[in-house]
């Protein structure tokens, strides 16, 4: 995956309408659960679950356009799941591209077309039942 640091203003752009943000346990493959999940999270991956969709929309675009891809607006987006200590959002843009953001806790973003993600083994670009993944956090907190 192509890794590109976000820009002062796609950050400034996630952090815009963010609130502060929780811990939380990753979502990753099989583990004992009788073993404690410790999970490293930024304040810049916590505050993008507390974006309203519009911001939420302008961050992922820049993330995309920021990485060198095409993406004129984004008609949807929102939560995937944690994947290998990075948060993975979709973005869906109106010229019918898909794009696979992975947020990591560094504040940097790594993008992909999400339909390169089944051969290259990475989670489906499939939005969670909450986009803001904020519903996931509340019940990894509480559990």
């Amino acid at each position: 995956m192509r890794n590109f640091p976000m820009t002062q203003a796609a950050l400034a752009a996630f952090l815009l309408t963010a609130c502060g943000g929780d811990g939380r346990a990753p979502a990753t493959g099989e583990r004992n659960d009788a073993a404690p999940t410790i999970a490293v999270r930024s304040a810049e991956q916590d505050r993008l679950h507390e974006l309203n969709d519009t911001a939420r929309d302008i961050g992922l675009k820049r993330a995309v356009t920021d990485s060198g891809m095409r993406c004129r607006r984004v008609v949807r987006s929102g939560y995937v799941q944690e994947y290998n200590k990075m948060s993975l959002w979709t973005a869906e843009c109106e010229d019918q591209r898909s794009w696979a953001i992975f947020v990591g806790a560094d504040g940097s973003a790594q993008v992909r077309p999400c339909a390169d993600s089944k051969a290259l083994g990475l989670p489906e670009c499939r939005i969670a039942a909450d986009p803001s993944g904020r519903t996931e956090r509340a019940a990894q907190k509480a559990g």
